[in-house]
């Protein structure tokens, strides 16, 4: 798939991600013994996942599923299935690295807003006071804040097949659009305020201090060893990514136009480890947020259709269904990858799960084929 359909489908996931087609659990019924949120339901899925997933990988032709749950506010279950790569037939483990594609915005959205908590910007200052360089050849780019970048309202499209140039398709503010190339300009601008490559931003401000230590933007074959490899809908192995190092310059080129938009690498229990950031915070210090900014991070700030919204960096879910929490999530995929993560604020609960197989469609409608009974089991609220 071309660049930028991959990056369309990317927008269309996030917004799918436990919805009407999406998740739900075998066996489950709603109303059933187990309480909503409770910690049984979750003890009768994993020991239903740990029975039928291996089978649903093989049937689908998915490689593997890393699967990372949050329950009351903790770390309560992980485990992976499947092989890392159908050529070697490595098992994947826990420790098992996934592209996270898109669900690196958010990790990104949380240390820029750190990054206005501490005064060093400004949310809703234009970026050009910051970079003079104009980024689009187009007035209304001046206008363009880190807000409008973190809840997509920039008027960029979602990505321009380069060498095009980029245009505008509305003024910023004006309405909801999803946009790699707003991540872009916001990742140059924090790169000149903070003096920092982006790298290196991320690892001082996210990585290090949220103990995300499986987690990198740049990678070294040492790290490629742990990452799960890219196939296509068939099982068949996507050569040559994660394989031979890029050259300096492609790297540079992928992290200055990809980086804040789809560059993380990590595990499922490591971006656990960053949801619990916001579902279980610690106090406030350098790198984490303070109550208020929390609370901006996750407030619904543009609608885009009924009962969702964007924020800052996650998409906000009201379910239609009586008894479930609201949600802040994101999904992401790119050729041969798919992720998401799925968290309730409320319940303080959350499913983080990766693949690394673009056969996940397939795999989803066997093993989640009844949305409702998913959402009251892991984010219902008491009756």
């Amino acid at each position: 798939m071309a660049l930028v359909r991959r990056r369309e489908f990317i927008a269309q996931t996030s917004r799918a991600a436990f919805g009407a087609s999406w998740f739900a659990v075998s066996g489950f019924e709603p109303g059933g013994p187990e309480a909503p949120g409770s910690k049984p339901y979750l003890d009768a899925l994993t020991a239903g996942w740990d029975k039928d997933i291996d089978g649903w990988l093989r049937e689908t032709r998915l490689p593997s599923a890393s699967v990372a749950l949050i329950h009351d506010g903790k770390l309560a279950w992980r485990k992976a299935y499947g092989v890392k790569d159908t050529g070697t037939n490595e098992r994947a483990d826990t420790n098992t690295v996934y592209a996270a594609c898109s669900n690196t915005k958010p990790v990104f959205a949380y240390a820029v807003t750190k990054l206005c908590e501490r005064g060093v910007m400004d949310l809703d200052t234009p970026l050009i006071k910051y970079l003079p360089e104009r980024f689009v050849d187009d007035p209304r780019g001046d206008l363009i804040t880190a807000r409008h970048v973190l809840n997509h309202t920039t008027g960029f499209p979602n990505w321009r097949q380069e060498p095009a140039p980029l245009t505008m398709d509305f003024t910023p503010g004006e309405r909801y659009q999803y946009s790699g190339e707003g991540f872009s300009y916001l990742q140059a601008v924090v790169s000149k305020v903070t003096g920092q490559s982006f790298e290196e931003f991320m690892q001082a401000n996210i990585l290090r201090p949220f103990g995300m230590t499986s987690s990198r933007i740049i990678w070294d074959v040492p790290y490629a060893r742990r990452i799960a490899k890219p196939h296509d809908a068939s099982g068949k192995r996507i050569a040559g990514k994660y394989e031979t190092l890029p050259t300096a310059e492609r790297r540079s080129h992928d992290i200055t136009r990809y980086g804040a938009a789809a560059s993380l690498l990590t595990t499922p229990t490591d971006y656990a480890r960053f949801v619990l950031e916001i579902l279980n915070p610690k106090p406030p210090d350098r790198f984490r947020l303070n109550a208020g900014n929390r609370r901006e991070l996750l407030r619904p700030q543009v609608k885009k259709a009924e009962g969702e919204w964007e924020s800052l960096g996650w998409a906000i879910a009201q379910v239609p269904v009586p008894g479930v929490a609201i949600q802040f999530r994101h999904a992401g995929s790119d050729a041969g990858y798919y992720c998401l993560c799925n968290a309730s604020e409320q319940t303080k609960s959350a499913i983080i799960m990766m693949t690394n197989g673009d056969s996940f469609p397939a795999f989803q409608a066997k093993a989640f084929p009844d949305p409702v009974a998913v959402m009251k089991g892991l984010f219902g609220t008491a009756p």
